[in-house]
């Protein structure tokens, strides 16, 4: 998949011919299978190949992107005439001459998703399967799935940056459903990188499949969780679910332009205990949330969000730039072609700190140990936000004692981001998929055991 130069400036010429101040082009070939199975038996199996180009066109603040499956010189020029003359008649403009970055990725793929042996990838879920149903006969059913996504994009715009990249993403999970004397419960678990699948062969698939069994048996005997506000250690790796989407959304320029966010005009600012540094890092080898280039052929990089409870930046894209003045961070991002990219998050995080998480369970008298978190809502004007914890545990005088279940954290992102008072020295990432307006991207999300002096824990009243 590679569109010739010429090809390419013509449709830019095209696309600035009314009067636009900026164009680009998207082009994207990416290859996707999706494998599960249910039941010990193949459930699904879809392979598909997604084709076609983005032309998105700068009027000023004013955005015009238009998607076309013809590649050819005709096809990719009529479409971008067609977002030109949408926008009315101005004074044409020209390309600058196109200079091609270096491919020079910083990550290392092994074999191609169609290369391998499908019945490899079934025997990984199969296993899955019988680990999880040797641990327990409690173990009522087993849903296990692989998701794996190459893609190739090629990035033209009219400033004369001309791009290549390429991107792999892997993803297994697995759920276990058991019941107990009428009781049911699941519990969920999941391995990825950005890369190809052979690291399957290199993971513990029995632990990962126990764990769940684990987990999910424990919730059948727990009692609810108690109501109030209280302390809250928050787990690493997924824990930090919460700063991505109740403060890393508000740091886009995507809200943080139209002043849709709570962080506006705070930079150089504290917004956070000095204990809390957060990084967006698009630059970490095979990371799930990496890019080599961003989706508008800019270098990805590791920017610093809150330096010590300071914000420092915030995460920019091409249009962000131009409507706040601030640097492109390199955080332009779409789910396909099919959509006009935006500022996103990548790999966000919160560093890690200098405390150890035995301290910080020894520092609750009463509290929750919130050691897996699930799903929740946001409300990403505000902050405001709603997690459920999908397993807690009791704090009670400086111990982890018994497991609870259907807790959740109520809270204010810039709210919480003050109440951290210790933040441990165990950072871990974990791997989600975010929705914006460009679409569903990997973005990892990641903290060490962190500490929240008061949070509203949402329970069970007594």
């Amino acid at each position: 998949m590679i569109v010739q130069p010429h090809i390419l400036s013509k449709a830019l010429d095209a696309g600035l011919s009314t009067g636009a101040d900026f164009a680009d082009i998207f082009v994207e070939e990416t290859y996707s299978s999706m494998l599960s199975i249910l039941g010990t038996k193949p459930n699904e199996a879809i392979v598909g190949t997604l084709y076609g180009a983005g032309i998105r066109l700068f009027f000023g603040h004013e955005v015009v992107y238009v998607t076309t499956n013809d590649l050819s010189e005709e096809g990719l020029v009529k479409a971008a005439l067609n977002a030109a003359k949408s926008r009315g008649e101005g004074s044409a403009k020209k390309s600058m001459p196109l200079t091609q970055v270096p491919f020079d990725s910083i990550h290392t793929f092994g074999e191609k998703p169609w290369e391998m042996d499908r019945q490899k990838k079934f025997q990984w879920l199969n296993s899955l399967d019988q680990y999880a149903r040797e641990r327990s006969s409690l173990v009522t059913q087993v849903e296990s799935g692989l998701n794996e996504k190459f893609q190739r994009v090629q990035i033209a715009n009219s400033k004369g940056v001309m791009a290549y990249d390429e991107r792999a993403y892997s993803r297994l999970r697995v759920t276990t459903y058991v019941e107990d004397n009428g009781t049911k419960e699941s519990s969920s678990e999941d391995a990825g990188h950005m890369g190809t699948s052979e690291i399957y062969d290199q993971l513990n698939l029995k632990e990962m499949a126990y764990n769940t069994v684990d987990s999910a048996v424990g919730l059948t005997k727990a009692a609810f969780a108690p109501a109030g506000e209280m302390p809250v250690v928050i787990d690493n790796g997924f824990g930090g679910v919460i700063f991505h989407e109740a403060c890393g959304h508000g740091l886009e320029t995507t809200s943080v332009a139209k002043e849709a966010s709570v962080f506006c005009g705070k930079l150089g600012q504290k917004i956070a205990n000095e204990c809390v540094t957060a990084i967006d890092d698009g630059t970490m080898t095979n990371g799930w949330g990496s890019l080599t280039l961003d989706d508008e052929g800019n270098r990805t990089k590791k920017t610093t969000l809150i330096d010590k409870g300071v914000l420092k930046s915030y995460i920019v894209d091409e249009m962000g730039s131009r409507q706040t003045g601030y640097d492109i961070t390199g955080s332009g991002r779409r789910q396909s072609y099919k959509f006009a990219p935006a500022s996103r998050m990548r790999n966000t995080y919160i560093a890690a700190g200098n405390d150890s998480f035995e301290d910080m369970i020894r520092d609750v008298d009463n509290g929750l140990y919130a050691k897996k978190m699930g799903g929740g809502s946001v409300n990403p004007g505000t902050g405001d936000y709603n997690f459920q914890v999908s397993e807690g545990y009791i704090i009670r005088n400086g111990r982890i004692e018994e497991m609870v279940k259907g807790a959740c954290l109520i809270g204010r992102g810039i709210d919480t981001l003050g109440k951290i008072t210790k933040v441990s020295n165990d950072l871990k990432l974990a791997r989600g998929m975010c929705g914006s307006v460009s679409g569903s991207i990997p973005a990892a999300v990641g903290q060490p055991q962190l500490l929240v002096s008061s949070l509203m824990v949402g329970g069970r009243a007594k």
